[in-house]
């Protein structure tokens, strides 16, 4: 026994590895969690968020009092599990499969080309406004940081979090058209902001060739296209093979692989991960009888899923709450980032009235779908994630403060006046889905 103990103190004194790493961030977790249902009551991801975020200052308050070097150490150990990478490479698919599940696909097909052009369009609009008006902001507070920096900036920032936008839109009421095309731009707007960002910071590095000639339509064609294509055939694979396994244990560990796999595989052939995936998950979603209306029929796989979903996109918060802490901040960057605020709505509504404007309903109607969708433009996971990745440059740490101020403000200011908001336009109560 002897030898057992002296192993287990060695493991105990020495680096923490990925496990003790999991197990600190699911105990914090739960405990977050928990006091954020009991006593408070906010949803589930903005709680979260800001519950991390006082956990992270008292981790730094004790440190200056007490000097424990607590933050120093999380995040040194953060920084060794290369999270950003991790996030995209896994976390991400696992994510947006979960979101995709239970989209109501006819409602989706009824808004494709909408959803297209949000998902696509909109994504390019809205970076190269940001982009410009971000490079005027940081001109104006004395920080010159490059154009195309800039545009790296509006790359992370172009696409919403398709996970926090399904959670906090299960709590309102809206007509069934706009809610799709909220829905669906979430899930698919991934996709062409990874692309736009990968292109853009391809550029800060003297890469050239990259923008004219319809290039970037190529790529995003490339990337998106494909990723569809390989994401349709293995949902439509996997669901075939779903329904004539019984056995609950292994359409769990089909779905995991259909999440995981097809996103990879994507990755290797140089499409579009978050696109392949999304597509995979509609499909299952919609073939599979075990993802049907019927409520005998969703125990297992909904209910590992949601599962799953949920843990997720906790921890992913409360570490986006540990991160953001650690920054050193200085006036002049908290300046533009306060600044960049408002210039990310102005930039989100301008991006979603062009298109919006296309449709047929009445200027009213349209009014208040463009206030929508500007306002449910959040961001999260995927932008922090991106932003985290940025190679080191003198400008690195003041694209990190923009982004998570930016991310700060949508998930805990417009998440929150998201009900009232909505019911300024639609009324008490909001319309029935259609």
């Amino acid at each position: 026994m002897k030898p057992v103990r002296g192993l287990q103190a060695r493991g105990m004194n020495g680096p923490m590895g990925p496990a003790d790493l999991i197990a600190i961030v699911l105990v914090l977790a739960a405990l977050i969690g928990c006091i954020n249902h009991l006593w408070i009551g906010l949803p589930p991801a903005i709680g979260m968020l800001l519950g991390s975020l006082a956990l992270s200052l008292l981790i730094v308050s004790s440190d200056h009092v007490f000097h424990l070097h607590l933050m120093h150490w999380f995040r040194g150990t953060l920084d060794a599990a290369n999270l950003p990478h991790l996030f995209l490479d896994g976390v991400l698919a696992l994510l947006l499969f979960a979101g995709s599940l239970h989209v109501d696909i006819a409602e989706l097909s009824r808004r494709r080309w909408m959803i297209l052009l949000l998902a696509t369009a909109s994504v390019i609009l809205s970076m190269l406004v940001f982009g410009a008006g971000i490079w005027l902001v940081f001109a104006l507070v004395g920080t010159a940081v490059p154009l195309l920096w800039c545009f790296v900036l509006s790359a992370i920032l172009a696409p919403t979090d398709a996970v926090v936008v399904e959670t906090l839109l299960r709590q309102v009421r809206l007509p069934g058209g706009l809610r799709a095309a909220i829905v669906g731009e979430s899930l698919f707007n991934d996709g062409a902001g990874v692309v736009m960002f990968l292109i853009a910071l391809r550029a800060t590095q003297g890469e050239t060739g990259l923008i004219g000639h319809g290039r970037v339509a190529e790529a995003l064609l490339l990337e998106i296209g494909g990723g569809a294509a390989l994401g349709l055939a293995a949902g439509w694979l996997a669901a075939r093979l779903i329904r004539v396994i019984r056995d609950d244990g292994l359409q769990l560990m089909i779905s995991l692989a259909l999440a995981l796999g097809c996103y990879r595989l994507a990755n290797v052939c140089e499409l579009s991960g978050p696109i392949a995936v999304v597509s995979a998950g509609l499909c299952i979603g919609t073939l599979s009888p075990h993802f049907a209306s019927a409520p005998g029929n969703r125990s297992a796989l909904v209910g590992f899923w949601a599962l799953l979903g949920q843990l997720l996109n906790t921890m992913l918060f409360l570490l986006i709450g540990i991160q953001i802490l650690g920054l050193m901040i200085q006036p002049v960057q908290l300046l533009a980032a306060l600044l960049a605020i408002p210039l990310a709505v102005a930039a989100r509504l301008i991006s979603v009235a062009i298109p919006w404007g296309l449709t047929r309903d009445k200027l009213r109607d349209k009014a208040r779908g463009v206030a929508v969708l500007t306002w449910a433009g959040l961001r999260g996971g995927i932008s922090v994630a991106l932003a985290l990745t940025l190679p080191m440059s003198p400008w690195r740490t003041d694209l990190l403060v923009v982004t998570y101020a930016v991310v700060l403000f949508t998930i805990v200011v417009q998440g929150l006046t998201m009900p009232p908001f909505l019911r300024a336009l639609y009324g008490t109560p909001p319309p029935l889905p259609e």
